[in-house]
């Protein structure tokens, strides 16, 4: 009897496994689709590999679209994100403003933070910039199907923010879009389930 209890509880634990990463797919899919683009403070961009002194085709595609918000007016600044990586020569948020003031954007509008290294950390780093410099709203800009992993680490980061997805990303066909989306669904379910532990720590009043 107990073992078989034991094989449905089994069982039960993957099938709700399962669905929980059925679900969780579906609306980083179905996320990537939606655009929030409106009037904001700033749009902030969220780092991705520099290839020395140029932006690698994601960069680019994040950079060229901040770009475009700035032209259309959307925003009035750009907070480019992203830290040196090992053996790199310049920060990733360096290469993004030394792409952008060429194509127009004045280097007073730009604002760079080169701490970071992961999405979460591209967020609060600048957020911190922001409040130094009386920023309120935000587009985040990166590729569609990273948006909802990053609306989520904006809302948990305090940002008032809108998703802007990148439109000419990098990840353009179902080839480079799959491995993408499952690296996405990975690193989305993980911070889900971590989130309630971060909330216990963070409560916690440590000497």
């Amino acid at each position: 009897m107990h073992k078989i209890n034991l094989k449905k509880l089994i069982v039960l634990i993957f099938l709700l496994f399962f669905l929980f990463l059925c679900f969780t797919g579906y609306s980083i899919w179905s996320f990537s689709r939606k655009d929030q683009t409106a009037p904001a403070d700033a749009a902030i961009v969220l780092g991705a590999a520099a290839w020395g002194e140029k932006p690698s085709p994601v960069l680019q595609g994040r950079i060229d679209h901040a770009i475009s918000l700035y032209e259309q007016e959307y925003v009035n600044k750009i907070i480019f994100t992203g830290g040196q990586a090992e053996g790199a020569s310049y920060a990733e948020s360096e290469v993004a403003r030394d792409y952008a003031v060429p194509h127009g954007i004045p280097e007073k509008d730009i604002l760079i933070e080169t701490q970071s290294e992961i999405t979460e950390d591209n967020l609060i780093y600048a957020a911190k910039i922001a409040q130094e410099n009386g920023l309120e709203s935000f587009l985040i800009v990166s590729d569609p199907l990273h948006m909802k992993r990053a609306m989520l680490m904006a809302e948990q980061t305090g940002l008032d923010a809108n998703s802007s997805p990148a439109e000419n990303s990098a990840y353009e066909t179902l080839e480079s879009k799959i491995p993408f989306f499952f690296r996405e669904l990975f690193f989305y379910s993980g911070y889900i389930v971590s989130l309630p532990f971060r909330h216990i720590l963070s409560r916690i009043n440590w000497p």
